[in-house]
């Protein structure tokens, strides 16, 4: 028996987790209005087959206008969660993954071009026009403040607005329930909407949503309220945060960890810790476990467990940050795009077991006779 902390159960929620990995949100850019496509059905697919306790489906829109680009994956509409079925219903004959999905809403990060052809704003006024011959749409925001100044500013919401999007999240976690989708994760960082009430440099309002602290965390914690209100009680329901804008003036790991109390007690399950986003003048000290001390702050000043995250692609390392309560759990991405296989190697690599299908079973190799479970 391994006794890797990496490899020991965890409950959040009253949902047990088989081990501490978990797959973070990864946006793919490729549904059709708001649709799962078979590509969904590929990369989804892969990773189920992983041997990590969790899957966390990408940034899913609430809205049509709350996507980042236009092949932006939503969950706003009849069809939208059809698609997803669709894509669910044919892993899960394959597959006891299970899955979260990360809610969101771009804010003024919305109407952009796909990352591989440049990822620019496309205008609404028909002047940017994407490859495929999209056209933008007018992004909300806080504050009618660009991301960038050569940016469209957004429309500054109102409160009818506000209430529009909050309904929309509560409506998506509805859906997800449906779905049977095992937890749900609010999309409160990376410099999108909610992570823009959140930032001053984002959030200069003049009403109870904006000025002080807790005057811009209200409307993320009214969101939150309506996502937990919609979703089962006894399924988690997490918030994924930036700890810091990395910039002057900004975001920081304080008000962070004033924000993850506020959580904490609202119910919040799960906290997962990223950071930056917000602003283009951000000067981040990347580095292998550069964003793992912002998570060692929010668990020291809550009670909920937390995720790790970024750079995270050395087994030893990933086995540090838990055994040592850095964190409760560590999530990859760009490492599980790499080697898909990622936690089977770690099992093997600490001598830990890990769930694996039938019809991979005889790629286990002779020096490790008892890695898989099936």
């Amino acid at each position: 028996m391994s006794s890797a902390k990496l490899f020991t159960p965890l409950r959040v929620a009253g949902f047990e987790l088989a081990n501490r990995i978990v797959i973070a949100p990864m946006c793919q850019y490729s549904a059709e209005d708001g649709r799962m496509t078979d590509w969904h059905l590929i990369h989804l697919g892969q990773l189920a087959l992983s041997g990590a306790a969790l899957l966390t489906i990408e940034a899913t829109a609430v809205l049509p206008e709350g996507r980042i680009s236009y092949a932006d994956v939503g969950l706003w509409s009849d069809e939208t969660e059809a698609a997803m079925g669709r894509v669910l219903s044919s892993i899960r004959r394959y597959s006891d993954m299970p899955f979260a999905i990360q809610l969101a809403h771009a804010g003024r990060k919305a109407s952009t071009e796909v990352p591989w052809k440049g990822g620019g704003q496309i205008a609404d006024n028909g002047a940017t026009v994407a490859a495929n011959g999209a056209t933008g749409w007018r992004p909300v925001a806080p504050s009618a403040l660009a991301f960038l100044p050569n940016e469209t500013p957004p429309v500054a919401l109102d409160r009818d607005g506000m209430a529009r999007i909050r309904d929309a999240f509560a409506r998506a976690a509805r859906r997800a329930a449906r779905l049977d989708i095992a937890a749900v994760q609010i999309h409160a960082a990376h410099g999108y909407l909610l992570h823009q009430f959140l930032s001053p440099l984002s959030n200069v309002r003049d009403d109870e949503y904006g000025g002080g602290l807790e005057n811009r965390m209200r409307f993320p914690l009214e969101v939150f309220d309506a996502v937990r209100a919609s979703f089962p009680a006894d399924r988690p329901v997490g918030v994924r945060v930036s700890g810091t804008d990395w910039a002057e003036g900004g975001w920081d790991i304080d008000q962070t960890m004033e924000f993850a109390k506020a959580l904490d007690a609202r119910g919040c399950s799960v906290v997962h810790v990223s950071s930056g986003g917000l602003t283009a003048d951000q000067k981040i000290p990347i580095g292998p476990s550069y964003q793992v001390p912002l998570a060692r702050a929010v668990k020291a000043a809550t009670k909920m467990p937390v995720v790790a995250v970024g750079l995270i692609v050395d087994f030893e390392q990933a086995e540090a940050i838990v055994a040592t309560g850095d964190a409760d759990l560590i999530a990859l991405a760009r490492a599980m795009l790499f080697n898909p296989r990622w936690p089977w190697h770690a099992a093997a690599h600490f001598g830990a077991r890990v769930k694996a299908p039938k019809q991979y079973l005889r790629s286990q190799p002779r020096r490790y006779p008892h890695l898989f479970d099936e």
